[in-house]
């Protein structure tokens, strides 16, 4: 396609013909009724005029007769410097006085109003003039032609009428060289990006659309774009560090699995010696399945999979109902765990996510911040229009230079790497506090450390609809047995 095609084609292009369009309409008919108006008004002029010399030749005429008439149209057909006209003449056609050399045959044969060609006395062989007149015919058979030579009113329709035609060509230029001039500037912006998105598209995904910083629809578009582009790049980065992660940190469970399997097949002389063999393997197996599982809860939490089964959810009764699961867990270790979840607290939400991230907060807070004699508190509380699920505890906590690695896929923090888990809790619990619209952060127990989850408030009170299924199945494991994260 030819550049002059590209450019026609463009919706900027036709949007600037359809707007020449309109106001090359809108400008004939101003123009248009412009032309209308001042020739009414000329015309009311001409008639005003001949109204007015009508009214005082009558007056003379009353007062002296026809010889009086005579004497004034002589005067006033000398003196008028040819806008007005007079003619008096008998029944016979001869003229007795006035300034009007030529008239067609039979126009002072009737009374009335009408345009006409004229003669100028003195004049010969000249084209006729317009003039507007009326005729009256008097006692006597005398006829009386008062008029106004309408020249005048004829040259400005004809300047009008060319100014009119000037004027739709000078629009038409004008608005063709804007619509081009605007097309090529909408076409070099649209130019600009799709060089940039093609360069995007082959594998190059630091190149971001230009913002000129003028805030109009292209802008938005381009910051819209690169913030879609910045996140695209940060789940391409997540992406292969969590491959990179998951590479590292299962080739260790993957190798002992193979060690204890091989251990089995070696040693094992009895029964008993096999089932022994056989549980670790099924305990190291059931951790690989914990970390897959954990991860593709992230992954549905991240990709929005889960939106479409959120509900009206009381994150007051989740609270409980975690802190009554962990209880026993807690009077095992010699810690105390309590809830303060007074009222209903209602959330638009997935209660399953929701569940798992409190259960893997209070887990972590046990296994990290609760020794003997320790304390974890879980409370649910309102703050404007968001909910907040709290976990704290007084433990060592964490510093706040890690709080925000802390949350990271497969991070595990020194203090943390001789305990079990994977380092996806916490990140599971961020992935589902954006999904809801929220967010997860550390803060400094003093001593100890604060989960704060925020969530979206939609209400409170009772809740409606159908009762939802229970929060957490009866464990096929024990709770200690789940993977902890940091």
């Amino acid at each position: 396609m030819t550049a002059l095609g590209k450019l026609l084609r463009t919706t900027a292009f036709r949007l600037a013909l359809a707007y020449l369009a309109v106001f090359a309409v809108l400008t004939t008919v101003v123009l248009a009724y412009v032309s209308w108006h001042a020739n009414a008004l000329i015309a009311g002029q001409l008639n005003a005029t001949v109204n007015a010399e009508i009214t005082g030749l009558a007056e003379q005429y009353r007062q002296g007769g026809i010889r009086k008439l005579v004497a004034v149209v002589d005067e006033r057909s000398n003196r008028s410097a040819g806008g007005s006209l007079y003619l008096l003449t008998t029944f016979t056609g001869d003229v007795l006085a006035g300034n009007v050399a030529g008239l067609p045959g039979s126009s002072l044969a009737e009374a009335g109003e009408r345009e006409l060609p004229y003669q100028r006395v003195g004049e010969d062989a000249t084209a006729p003039y317009p003039a507007v007149v009326r005729v009256f015919v008097l006692p006597g058979g005398y006829r009386l032609l008062v008029g106004r030579d309408t020249e005048e009113r004829e040259r400005l329709s004809a300047v009008i009428a060319n100014a009119v035609q000037w004027s739709l060509a000078l629009v038409v230029v004008l608005g063709l060289a804007g619509g081009v001039f605007v097309a090529k500037r909408v076409l070099k912006r649209l130019d600009a990006m799709t060089e940039t998105s093609k360069a995007i598209m082959a594998g190059d995904l630091t190149g971001r659309l230009a913002v000129t910083g003028s805030g109009d629809e292209f802008d938005r578009l381009a910051q819209a774009t690169n913030a879609m582009l910045d996140r695209i790049n940060e789940l391409m980065a997540g992406l292969k560090e969590v491959s990179d992660n998951i590479a590292h940190d299962l080739k260790t469970p993957l190798t002992r699995l193979r060690n204890r399997a091989e251990a089995a097949l070696r040693d094992a002389r009895t029964d008993e010696d096999w089932q022994v063999g056989m549980e670790r393997v099924i305990a190291e197996a059931d951790g690989m399945i914990r970390i897959f599982d954990a991860l593709l809860l992230i992954a549905r939490a991240e990709s929005g999979g889960a939106r479409g089964q959120l509900a009206d959810i009381d994150v007051a009764d989740v609270a409980r109902t975690v802190v009554e699961l962990y209880e026993p867990l807690a009077e095992e270790r010699g810690a105390t765990l309590k809830v303060e979840a007074p009222a209903p607290v209602v959330v638009l939400g997935n209660r399953e996510l929701i569940g798992q991230v409190v259960a893997n907060l209070v887990e972590n807070a046990l296994n990290y911040g609760a020794g003997e004699g320790g304390e974890v508190t879980v409370s649910a509380t309102t703050a404007g229009q968001d909910a907040l699920i709290v976990v704290a505890d007084r433990g060592p906590g964490i510093p706040a230079a890690d709080r925000g690695r802390a949350m990271e896929r497969f991070v595990r923090l020194d203090t943390s790497r001789s305990r079990p888990g994977s380092g996806l809790g916490l990140a599971l619990a961020a992935a589902v506090a954006r999904l809801h619209g929220g967010a997860l952060t550390l803060e400094d127990n003093a001593p100890g450390l604060r989960a704060v989850l925020t969530l979206t408030r939609v209400g409170s009170g009772a809740l409606e609809g159908p009762p939802e299924r229970p929060l957490l199945a009866a464990p096929e494991r024990k709770p200690e047995e789940r993977a902890a994260a940091e």
